[in-house]
């Protein structure tokens, strides 16, 4: 199985890209789109922000940019309603709109919104209480967000469903519980898409710890269905693990997840520092920033 690959770096927080959207640079904008091309994206995430000011103007103008500069469909990323229909408007390719949290201010007016627009739509399990405490408070987001979609006519197969990753070193049980909502998923609501912020779950982790945090957990999301992730562009072994080229660390995580743990010493350090990620993932290890060296 591969996953589809939504390229994270376009977004209002790169202090370079800041600076394009501001002065209405292109230059470092499709410079960004073109690298995204090479790394193997297969989306390009578009995220403004909050964009309260000028998103309106600032989104159809960041859109046709980036499609001057390369072929591949967007998501469009702000919390600005307003600025995303006015994004809508000028794609050439059916994008996605991310995201549609789940709650009535935010659903009542963006669905209809994709559904003129024939666009897919990430659907944010964020509630009106905020983030669920478990994959039995997500599905009941879920229902409640898929039934109003099929009620607009949008089936279940425009749907990309992101039940939010947190930070493993912030609250570790909930990994595996978003993995269990993921499980859950296709009996629920067959078709449905999935995806997620994978760079989440490191957040807070030292820097050169964050990328094998996101590896892992996206193998063990994949073992789950998981079919795409927005992710870094350029963390090439993720993408290399995406496309199905890593069958070696998909193996060993895999075993490590069915109880099948391999042993350490007939492992290269690489794998084993899989197997380590795997057992803090999954809880059976606590996390501290120092797991890998244990």
């Amino acid at each position: 199985m591969t996953m589809l690959c939504f390229g994270e770096s376009l977004n209002v927080m790169m202090t370079k890209i800041k600076r394009a959207f501001k002065e209405r640079d292109p230059k470092p904008i499709q410079e960004e789109a073109q690298r995204q091309v090479e790394k193997g994206m297969d989306y390009i995430d578009i995220n403004l922000g909050p964009a309260k000011k000028d998103g309106v103007e600032l989104m159809p103008w960041v859109v046709e940019t980036v499609q001057e500069a390369c072929d591949l469909p967007l998501l469009l990323d702000t919390s600005n309603i307003d600025a995303i229909e006015a994004g809508l408007k000028v794609c050439k390719q059916p994008p996605i709109i991310n995201s549609i949290m789940c709650r009535p201010e935010r659903y009542e007016k963006m669905i209809p919104l994709a559904a003129e627009h024939n666009a897919d739509f990430v659907a944010l399990m964020w509630g009106p209480e905020g983030l669920p405490r478990d994959e039995n408070e997500r599905a009941m987001l879920w229902v409640e967000l898929m039934s109003v979609a099929n009620e607009a006519g949008i089936p279940n197969e425009k749907i990309w469903v992101d039940g939010i990753v947190t930070p493993v070193n912030v609250q570790q049980d909930q990994a595996m519980k978003l993995i269990r909502f993921y499980e859950m998923l296709p009996d629920m609501s067959p078709g449905v898409r999935s995806t997620c912020g994978l760079s989440n779950v490191s957040n807070g982790a030292p820097e050169h710890l964050r990328p094998i945090l996101n590896q892992t957990y996206a193998v063990m999301l994949e073992k789950y269905g998981m079919q795409s992730i927005i992710t870094d562009p350029l963390d090439e072994t993720m993408t290399a693990i995406a496309k199905g080229q890593r069958q070696d660390i998909v193996e060993v995580v895999y075993k490590t997840m069915g109880g099948d743990e391999p042993d350490l010493n007939s492992l290269s350090k690489e794998l084993g520092d899989y197997v380590k990620t795997t057992r803090v993932i999954m809880g059976k290890s606590l996390y501290s920033d120092s797991w890998l060296e244990l």
